[in-house]
């Protein structure tokens, strides 16, 4: 794949900085307890014209319903919608990318949808085809998308978000039932989801970052005190055996969903147990944010795709229950929104603008059919309070009960804390990779 198509820092890296240090924050540590949340309760709120149940303030449209053509375009909307990320452009407007779940290669793949600066939509693709039982994915520093694969064999492809460059497989990152991937821009490595009841999570050192070609799958261990060690998976391909069962010591994350990477956090979700759980990656230790043990009600159940919003509170889609999308903030888990009339189906694919001002997302089997595609509008929260002593704010605390072909593609959004310097300096990494000025590095060993 050509990557320099991708790589127009200067004018987007401007605007980008512009949104203020506000925007890269994180919530700080309290203790979380079921209510109310900032935006206000949604007990008595009527659900609009598109059938979502919103906070005051904020509306919602339509941009994708499966099997019909998107509003000004050619490109008809895939099935079945899944994870998703937005990418923004260096002209202030931003491309949205989505997954398709359907379970057979002629069906699955992703597409994806363009906004200009005002948030019209100015033009839809399909970025991957051939593909089966496409769930999740994660964003690069370096602006492609990973789709990945929910299948025993399944592998992880790097996506040009416009679709004018063909997707590439990256075998060197393991074949099994992948969820979803988070890049650590400072670390210089991924992590990957698998989607088993005994799943595991993976971590994935490129031979040469950011080039995904090769490098050094391994899988966590977890030891008595949640400390994390990380051993090699001697065989990725899976062919002599699962990955899952290659390393007898690695620990059991059962239904491994959504993945996100901020401020020196990995946050993911399993979902047999219904857990949120923090990697914190300089302290190598697990954290468990959010339990629905812990709670006589819980207030998030079935948890699948999560992402950071602009004030730095943790936004977690629900896989069936009463469709909502929740969030975890510094003291509150409690629901932003619900989708009315779809018990059958999954939330997906929340992702935020850079900005903040724009999220998406997806009820998988909504509207009577195969899916519709959400975008909401609003005063999204973005002040949360310097701390006291003037250092950085802390991480989220444990949940206890109480068309031009996209050449201005740059940066994956990260909303809450992975810093354009890191990320400016990945992608140009890659482009001094492809260019032959930076030599290999080898993978650290642990």
């Amino acid at each position: 794949m050509e990557r320099r198509g991708f790589l127009r820092l200067g004018a987007a890296a401007t605007g980008a900085l512009a949104l203020g240090p506000d925007f890269w924050r994180r919530a700080y540590g309290a203790q979380a307890r079921s209510g109310p949340g900032p935006y206000g309760s949604l007990e008595g709120r009527v659900a609009d014209a598109n059938g979502l149940v919103l906070p005051e303030g904020f509306e919602s449209r339509i941009v994708g319903r499966s099997g019909a053509v998107v509003e000004g375009t050619d490109y008809t909307w895939h099935a079945f919608p899944d994870g998703g990320a937005v990418f923004e452009h260096d002209d202030g407007g931003w491309t949205y990318v989505s997954n398709s779940e359907v379970p057979t290669p002629e069906g699955g793949g992703a597409g994806s949808v363009r906004f200009d600066a005002d948030g019209t939509v100015t033009g839809a693709a399909s970025i991957l085809t051939g593909t089966s039982t496409n769930c999740a994915g994660g964003a690069t520093p370096w602006g492609t998308w990973l789709s990945c694969e929910e299948t025993d064999s399944g592998q992880v492809w790097e996506c040009d978000p416009s679709g004018a460059e063909p997707a590439v497989a990256r075998p060197a990152m393991g074949a099994f039932k992948h969820e979803a991937a988070a890049a650590d821009p400072d670390e210089r490595r991924l992590y990957l989801t698998e989607d088993q009841p005994d799943g595991r999570l993976y971590r994935f050192t490129p031979r040469a970052w950011p080039d995904l070609d090769e490098g050094l799958l391994e899988v966590a261990v977890v030891g008595p005190d949640d400390g994390v060690t990380w051993v090699e998976v001697p065989d990725p391909s899976g062919a002599s055996a699962p990955t899952r069962n290659q390393v007898a010591e690695s620990t059991v994350f059962p239904g491994g969903e959504g993945i996100w990477f901020d401020s020196g956090t990995v946050y993911f979700t399993t979902k047999v147990d219904g857990r949120v759980t923090a990697y914190r990656v300089a302290e190598a230790r697990m954290e468990v944010l959010y339990d629905d043990d812990r709670f006589d009600d819980p207030p998030l159940t079935g948890v699948d795709n999560i992402t950071v919003g602009p004030g730095g509170d943790l936004y977690v889609c629900e896989d069936g229950g009463n469709m909502e999308l929740v969030l975890i903030t510094s003291d509150t888990v409690a629901p932003f929104l619900r989708v009315d009339g779809d018990p059958e189906s999954e939330m997906t694919g929340c992702a935020f603008n850079a900005a903040g001002t724009h999220l998406y997302f997806s009820s998988q089997r909504g509207g009577g059919g195969a899916g519709l595609t959400y975008e909401v509008r609003g005063p999204f929260r973005r002040d949360e309070p310097e701390p006291a002593d003037g250092g950085p704010t802390t991480t989220l605390a444990a949940v206890g009960n109480g068309d031009d072909g996209g050449s201005d593609l740059v940066l994956p959004v990260v909303a809450g804390g992975v810093g354009l310097g890191a990320l400016a300096a990945g992608a140009l990494a890659w482009r001094r990779r492809r260019s032959g000025d930076e030599p290999e590095r080898e993978p650290e060993p642990t």
